[in-house]
């Protein structure tokens, strides 16, 4: 028997390993992607998972390649299983090719009906000969190293990396499990004859391996934040984790509030007080941030918030994804004043998106949204290192004793201080207010402090990220997207044979209109999204856009590159 991996042809190879919750299925899925990094291939890593401690079944996919991938595919070559009880998610993806591994005694009662081709491994006796039944992660890490083809002592120098932390009685265990599932690895390969078809490349060990939420850490970072304040809401709270751990090093202040109302009112104070602040939460929290929002547009105080979606009303899917709060961004709080939503696509935009955010909250006086969402926060890219362009500027004044917090100004932005900078009184008040800052009912003054407010729309137009276009530039079909879809658009429209536009939104307010306007016109246009109603399609219907067909989608998964394929297809008539 021989078994060439991947099984058609191609250049790319897909792993799914299954799981219960607290089976060390993240620490696989972390240790994995580096190693395959390391090892020289181009690596995209995601996981799916249900809202539970302990037990049931969770999932996570590798895509690795000589290529860039970068997307959900359904695809599997090799499903690894840590546990019985796999949901129906996953069985709808295996396929005739894919070789599905399992401990026989875990399996027996489902072995059959999985479909693929079953091969039977001691997984749970090789985890107890290593110490612990709990070392099967580590013997599953072992085992995927071995198939791929990746040096013992790059596995060795992984789990070392992972675990010498922890004591050197866990750091042996692991040890211990992982080189016992290399070498049960190296003999299936001979047993089937498994040749794995990838070759490879050097220079691709170099590269950096960022999730999402890695990306809006580092982008707030570089966009100069200096305090960071939320109450623990997934799937935002990833960002609040890193910053917990690493933010001391970067002179960033962490808090964890009593809730998202406090949260909210916090970044407040401190943009009021000169600090550089921002809260994460997902769309359940935001929701209670609706009266701060308003707050910052009539106080014109900076404000950042990231919102890393996922499935509402309510609680909804607490650890699912989708696309269904980009109308609450765009219209949350009460009153008129402008605003900014970024929407990237990969830990790179969300890098540039977060940095952008910062310096257009400051500049702008105005609240600043990142929308990303579960799918984008907890999936990993290897992406190439890029160059980090400084936005930080510093927009605070030293005030005089004839200082006006709200002096209308040309463009609608006020020099803005901070107290105790200077000998000028900075006066906020969250009822309407004359250029001082204080309390006037007065309606002609009214009038005038609106439309400054509502001037600084044109400054954030000028300064909007540009959309990214890619694809056939001349075709007569667009398909136009936002955030975490940015991906699976693309390799969709490589599968379909191009000839169609490609337009991503790595910001979709204020849109760039002219802009949209030269590049879409003549072309019927598809609108992608992951949500029912539409909601970036109704954004560019508001903006006079003529849209042809749109396509949603909002089951808690990821949209994945064969199902945009077929969608994109069957729209077009391919």
């Amino acid at each position: 028997m021989s078994v060439s991996l991947p099984r058609d042809g191609s250049q790319e190879l897909s792993i799914v390993i299954c799981g219960a919750a607290g089976q060390g299925l993240q620490t696989v899925e972390a240790i994995g992607a580096k190693m395959f990094k390391r090892h020289g291939l181009h690596v995209f890593a995601t996981k799916e998972f249900m809202s539970r401690v302990r037990g049931g079944s969770n999932s996570s996919q590798f895509r690795i390649s000589e290529f860039p991938v970068g997307a959900l595919a359904d695809r599997i070559d090799l499903l690894i299983c840590m546990n019985k009880g796999i949901r129906d998610n996953i069985r709808e993806r295996i396929g005739e090719y894919t070789l599905v591994l399992a401990d026989p005694d875990e399996m027996a009662d489902e072995a059959a009906s999985l479909g693929g081709t079953f091969i039977p491994l001691p997984l749970l006796a090789l985890s107890r000969s290593a110490g612990s039944p709990s070392l099967i992660s580590s013997v599953v890490l072992g085992l995927m190293g071995a198939i791929v083809g990746v040096p013992e002592d790059l596995l060795v120098r992984e789990v070392r990396s992972r675990f010498s932390s922890k004591g050197q009685a866990i750091l042996d265990g692991n040890l211990k499990g992982a080189l016992a599932g290399y070498q049960e690895g190296l003999g299936l390969k001979d047993r089937l004859g498994i040749v794995i078809s990838l070759t490879p490349h050097e220079e691709l060990a170099e590269r950096l391996l960022l999730s999402g939420n890695d990306g809006v850490f580092l982008g707030a970072l570089a966009g100069g934040c200096d305090f960071v304040t939320a109450y623990p809401m997934s799937p935002g709270t990833g960002v609040l984790q890193l910053m917990a751990a690493h933010g001391r090093k970067f002179g960033v202040i962490v808090e964890q509030a009593e809730d998202e109302i406090c949260a909210a009112n916090m970044v407040l104070g401190a943009w009021y007080a000169g600090g550089r602040a921002m809260t994460t939460t997902s769309g359940g929290g935001f929701a209670l941030m609706c009266e701060a929002v308003s707050l910052s547009g009539v106080t014109e105080v900076p404000m950042v918030v990231h919102i890393g979606q996922r499935p509402g009303p309510a609680t909804g899917m607490a650890t699912r994804t989708e696309q269904g709060d980009l109308n609450l961004a765009l219209y949350a709080g009460h009153g008129e004043f402008p605003r900014a939503i970024f929407t990237p696509g990969d830990p790179v935009e969300a890098f540039l998106c977060t940095q952008q955010a910062f310096y257009v909250a400051d500049r702008y006086q105005v609240p600043a949204f990142i929308l990303t969402d579960q799918y984008l926060l907890d999936s990993s890219w290897s992406v190439t290192p890029f160059r980090v362009d400084s936005v930080l500027s510093n927009h605070v004044v030293v005030t005089s004793g004839e200082y006006a917090r709200y002096e209308i100004t040309e463009d609608g932005v006020s020099p803005r201080g901070v107290p105790g900078l200077g000998d000028g009184l900075v006066c906020v008040d969250s009822h309407e207010h004359d250029r001082t800052g204080h309390m006037k009912e007065d309606f002609k003054l009214r009038v005038r402090m609106v439309d400054k407010r509502l001037k600084k729309a044109e400054g954030l137009k000028s300064c909007a990220m540009p959309p990214v276009v890619s694809g056939d530039l001349e075709a007569d079909v667009a398909v136009i997207g936002w955030g975490s879809t940015k991906w699976i658009v693309e390799e969709a429209i490589r599968r379909l044979g191009g000839g169609i536009t490609q337009v991503h939104l790595p910001q979709v307010w204020p849109l760039r209109v002219e802009e949209l306007r030269g590049l879409l016109g003549g072309k019927r246009l598809i609108v992608l999204e992951g949500n029912a109603t539409g909601q970036l399609d109704g954004i560019l219907k508001l903006h006079g856009f003529v849209t042809h067909r749109r396509i949603s989608h909002y089951s808690g998964l990821q949209m994945s590159v064969e199902q945009a394929e077929a969608s994109i297809g069957e729209a077009i008539g391919r």
